[in-house]
């Protein structure tokens, strides 16, 4: 056999990969790499932890050199060397030395183009400026570091929301610089789901890393300071952005040109066609890595994923199929590459992110409806035993077929995404369905994982939901309760919240009815059977339960949020929270009466250094299943003095947020929050300030000695008690107290709406109807109505006098936040339906009322 030659242009992971495996299946290949830089082999996703300075040595990048490739594996590697055109009919390419600038042509019998791909850099007014820069390679990484080392600039903006970007911005805080990501898309990351980078966007702000949205660069301009020069990124929006460094990070595009030129099958995408053995349309070219269009694995289409690990692969396959051709090997041997599943991972300060397959926005762009193509399973778990020390919170989201075939998973959390998401991808390569991760056998300790593991769960949840024992409504479903209705056919939507109501005092969904778990087959009666009750607990374990106690009694439309509370406020933090804990280190208002930089006294408390903060009680409450940190930080509270202060670790998202409403509640003082590693810390002080505890009536024991609520039973259908009623609720509810009224029987009627509601009744309860008042204008009053003359005086004199109407009392006591509670026993009794009541009122039973007596100092029956 003649000696044959390969030439490859290209070296790092597909080229280099290529080249060695080539060497190993046989001595005799003559093995030529063209790279027109300097280095042939290199840890590009090593680079921007070099700049950030977890990488110390520059060499550590460097995996091959030339000299080391020669003596190895007797490889002609030439580095400063371009290919600038490929014939393929003399089988030969042109290539320039960049020492200088003599060009010759090298023969070849089989080539291989491994050109990778380059930074996107789009023509943007003043992108090439100083101080702006991409991060692609080792030059880009030297002239970055040589930058940060002489500038040491103390602003920075990333543009785009990439792997790169978000290594970058996590470095460039590392290295002391305050921090803009500036996205174009409506998230980062984008092979996770909207609400699982919402998640990321959360941890990316509460580590001080001003995040902006939705909002592209429109130029770029230097800006001259005596300081130093700056750039000014004007965006979309109008909005200013002042940073001195730059990195780009707005995406990447094969380095097919030379294919092009070549006359080889392109995609539109610019990638270049290869069948399954990585043969382009040319029988003596191959292609691997990111210059290439690929197969997807899990249904087949086609797309362009440049990731290392499938160019490896390639790599791997392409030598043995090239050795194959030669007889070097057999023909039978020749490998076929089945797709990439896009299997990624990246740090995000101390969050991990990774998906594989296909995600949500993919499946609807294919065309596939969700709970008919395709289900979602979305689950809070812990990464390893709660009761082990430094269990954090995963979030995992699963998405299969009514086969139970897996098409796709995404996890972000603290500790162990890594390799739940391995074992997922591994599964979905082997054909594994999704209910079979119930079935994995997966390693156990403590310090590991739970006897339950994470996927594991993930497996129960798609069995439950494929065999119709529980339904889960969209992440978003609370917020879209009108579509859901109508999608599911009810007439509304309730939100019942499981939790304990010290949790409540932390957070509560808007509108929700409140049965704790433990009550709720006690109360179920206070439930609509006809509207679909979503039930809703801290992480999703409560909520399951009771909807499995309701579904069982006889419950129709049930269904579950995912993932419960913490997946909700993180989802949704933008919204809830859109000033809250954006700085990563943030003393709260409140903090400001009690703390002192000169160590002064505090109003109502003790002496307390801001930046010494003398620490009574520390707390680890980490991995405690919600609600423990609350219920420990309740529990010691009682046990310290008087402007004491705990500090307490947690490693829950939403624990800042929920503590500050805690003590807001609870008459104690928020005085610090902050991030430390993977834990949220917070400072709290027992009491406030004297003024603080009058108003709450806050007691030694930090706990509201009284309960400050106030409880109408409005009874009465009278013009005269209905509007007292709305008097004293709105003066109560204007001096900031909570307020309840709960309306019963002939007190509904001040209620229904003054239109006749076309709603299908009983005979008995249509005849109810006619005889009742049908809202506020058709009350009478107690005394002196004299057959309706003195109804009309008194809506004269009110309006004579400047004394609002019964309708508009009622107007402002919803707008003040008064609960307008009907009895939904009356109605029943009644023949009153919910159609024919006024909107923005809640519905409920007598338990749920006494709760709110309990917490009131105040409750009048009218």
């Amino acid at each position: 056999m003649d000696k044959k030659k390969v030439v490859i242009i290209g070296g790092v992971a597909g080229g280099a990969t290529t080249a060695a495996r080539l060497r190993r299946l046989n001595e005799n290949i003559e093995i030529i790499i063209m790279e027109k830089g300097d280095y042939i082999s290199y840890a590009n996703c090593g680079l921007p932890y070099y700049i950030g300075d977890v990488i110390k040595e520059r060499e550590a990048l460097l995996l091959q050199t030339p000299q080391a490739m020669k003596q190895r594996f007797n490889i002609d590697v030439r580095t400063g060397n371009e290919v600038l055109s490929i014939d393929r009919k003399e089988k030969t390419v042109k290539v320039k030395r960049a020492s200088d600038g003599s060009e010759y042509v090298e023969s070849y019998d089989n080539l291989v183009i491994s050109t990778g791909s380059t930074p996107i850099v789009p023509p943007i007014e003043g992108i090439k400026g100083e101080g702006i820069f991409t991060l692609w390679n080792i030059p880009d990484t030297d002239k970055i570091k040589n930058y940060i080392t002489e500038k040491k600039p103390k602003t920075a903006a990333v543009i785009g929301g990439g792997f790169i970007g978000l290594e970058m911005a996590e470095n460039l805080k590392e290295a002391g610089c305050s921090v803009s990501i500036i996205e174009m898309q409506d998230q980062v990351m984008a092979p996770v789901d909207y609400e699982m980078a919402q998640l990321v966007h959360e941890n990316i702000r509460m580590n001080g890393v001003e995040l902006i949205l939705s909002d592209g660069v429109q130029k770029f301009e230097n800006i001259s300071e005596p300081t130093g020069n700056k750039t000014r990124i004007t965006l979309s929006s109008g909005k200013a952005v002042d940073a001195e460094i730059v990195i780009l990070s707005i995406g990447i595009k094969p380095n097919s040109g030379l294919a092009k030129e070549a006359g080889l099958e392109l995609n539109q995408r610019g990638g270049i066609i290869v069948d399954e053995y990585l043969k382009t349309s040319d029988e003596n070219i191959y292609a691997v890595g990111d210059v290439i269009e690929v197969t997807e694995f899990i249904e087949k289409g086609k797309t362009m994923i440049p990731l290392a690990g499938p160019a490896n692969k390639q790599a791997r396959i392409c030598a043995g199929n090239i050795a194959a051709g030669f007889g070097i090997l057999d023909k039978s041997t020749e490998g076929i590459y089945e797709g990439t599943q896009g299997t990624s991972v990246a740090k995000v300060f101390d969050f991990t992110v990774a998906a594989t397959g296909l995600n949500e926005k993919t499946l609807i762009r294919m065309g596939r409806k969700a709970n008919e193509d395709y289900f979602v399973a979305i689950i809070n778990q812990k990464s390893h035993a709660g009761y082990y020390p430094g269990s954090a919170p995963i979030t995992l989201k699963m998405l299969f077929s009514p086969e139970g075939k897996i098409f796709g998973a995404q996890i972000v959390g603290v500790d162990g995404v890594d390799k739940r998401i391995d074992v997922i991808a591994t599964a979905i390569r082997l054909g594994a369905k999704a209910a079979d991760l119930q079935k994995l056998e997966l390693a156990y300790a403590p310090p590991y994982s739970s006897a339950k593991d994470p996927v594991n769960m993930l497996g129960f949840v798609a069995e439950n939901i494929l065999k119709g024992v529980v339904r889960f409504v969209p992440w978003d479903g609370l917020e879209k309760r009108d579509e859901l209705a109508i999608k599911m056919g009810v007439p509304a939507v309730t939100v019942l919240d499981v939790t304990e109501s010290f949790e409540r005092m932390a957070f509560a969904v808007e509108d929700s009815v409140h049965i704790p778990f433990g009550q709720v087959r006690d109360r179920m009666q206070e439930l609509d059977r006809e509207n679909l009750i979503v039930t809703f607990c801290a992480i999703g374990v409560r909520s399951y339960n009771v909807a499995r106690i309701l579904m069982n009694s006889g419950f129709k439309h049930v269904a579950v949020y995912p993932a419960g509370t913490g997946f909700y406020k993180s989802a949704f933090h933008d919204k809830l929270f859109p000033k809250k804990w954006q700085a990563g280190i943030e003393f709260t208002p409140e903090a400001e009466k009690v703390l002192s930089k000169e160590n002064g006294d505090v109003e109502g408390g003790s002496k307390v250094d801001i930046n010494n903060i003398v620490i009574t009680k520390d707390l680890d409450c980490s991995g405690l299943q919600c609600p423990g940190p609350i219920m420990r930080v309740f529990n010691s509270i009682n046990e310290i003095e008087e402007g004491q202060i705990i500090k307490v670790a947690a490693t829950d998202m939403g624990f800042s947020r929920d503590i500050e409403s805690w003590c807001n509640r609870t008459g104690n003082t928020l005085v610090k929050t902050c991030r430390e590693g993977k834990q949220n810390i917070v400072y709290i002080q027992k009491g406030s300030s004297d003024n603080n505890k009058k108003s709450q009536g806050v007691s030694g024991n930090g706990i509201t000695e009284l309960p400050q609520g106030k409880t109408l039973i409005v009874f009465s259908g009278d013009l005269d008690k209905v509007l007292a009623s709305f008097i004293i609720a709105n003066g109560a509810a204007a001096m900031g107290r909570p307020v309840t009224m709960f309306f019963t029987f002939w007190g509904l009627n001040a209620l229904r709406k003054t239109e006749k509601q076309r709603v299908k009744k009983p005979l008995m309860d249509s005849m109810f109807g006619m005889m009742m008042p049908r809202g506020t204008s058709k009350l009478k009053l107690s005394n002196m109505n004299m057959g309706g003359m003195g109804t009309r005086m008194m809506r004269k004199v009110m309006n004579d006098k400047n004394v609002d109407s019964l309708e508009d009392l009622m107007k402002k006591a919803m707008e003040n936040g008064v609960r307008i509670v009907a009895c939904t026993m009356s109605m029943d009794v009644m023949g009153i339906t919910r159609e024919e009541l006024v909107d923005g009122i809640e519905f409920a039973g007598v338990a749920a009322y006494l709760g709110d007596a309990e917490q009131s100092n105040v409750n009048l029956f009218v």
